[in-house]
């Protein structure tokens, strides 16, 4: 019978802690279209390191169901938590993201510890993890997660938040006529006035949608994602497009439709 490796994946959509003997490559197919239970989608997922463990999450149970089927099979997935599980994970125990399109293309983005620095403008947000609001803010990444993480100014605060930042295109700049493009967002309308808000109000940022899907053409990432926990900010930067047409071609034309 085959020897499959036991692994520990962090799911952002929706969030949760799954055990798997599948690799990567095969859980994201798995995970976006190979299972009747879920309908076809896009996933975004990390890689945790398998030797993580928490009094608070049963890692050991949940491995020990992940055994083979009895025809021979590799055990796909054994949910491990579905509550509050990326605050419980430390950044220390994150190997990789791991982007899914919808038809099962899947694109690894190894971590880096150097964050881009924030730059002055215009920027959009999206929120994955454990909530998702879509959000302008004249803050760079940093800013903007130490403002809902680190030293919030309201009464709402997250322990942790998984985020994107997303294209402006035109509208970074100019957005009351910038040239809205082939940007793919919803109520351009309502997006250029919470832009234009910005510019003449005293909030450093404004939700656009409270209840905005965290999924998002992968197409619209600006930089790629972070992920942040307690005083650390990790950031997953995206390839070029010149790097994913010529070494991720087949993620690249599924993530550009």
């Amino acid at each position: 019978m085959a020897e499959f490796t036991k692994h520990l994946y962090l799911s952002m959509v929706p969030e949760a802690l799954i055990a798997s003997q599948l690799s990567p490559e095969q859980f994201g197919v798995y995970y976006a279209v190979g299972s009747v239970k879920k309908s076809r989608g896009q996933a975004m997922f990390f890689e945790i390191d398998p030797s993580f463990r928490h009094e608070e999450l049963s890692i050991e149970e949940g491995l020990a169901r992940c055994h083979i089927h009895e025809d021979g099979s590799a055990k796909r997935s054994v949910y491990i938590s579905v509550y509050r599980a990326l605050e419980r994970i430390p950044l220390g125990a994150i190997l990789k993201l791991y982007l899914v399109t919808q038809d099962g293309r899947v694109l690894g983005i190894e971590p880096s510890e150097t964050c881009p620095e924030d730059t002055a403008g215009l920027h959009l947000y999206q929120e994955v993890a454990p909530v998702h609001p879509l959000v302008v803010s004249t803050l760079g990444p940093r800013e903007f997660y130490g403002l809902i993480v680190r030293t919030p100014t309201s009464l709402l605060t997250l322990p942790s938040v998984c985020f994107a930042e997303l294209q402006l295109g035109e509208l970074a700049d100019n957005p009351e006529y910038g040239s809205v493009g082939n940007l793919p967002y919803a109520n351009i309308d309502h997006l250029r006035q919470c832009l234009v808000d910005l510019r003449t109000k005293t909030v450093h940022s404004k939700m656009v949608d409270r209840v905005s899907s965290a999924s998002f053409p992968y197409r619209t990432l600006r930089m790629g994602l972070f992920l942040g926990n307690g005083e650390r900010l990790m950031c997953f930067p995206m390839p070029s497009q010149e790097e994913l047409r010529s070494k991720h071609y087949r993620w690249w034309r599924s993530a550009d439709m």
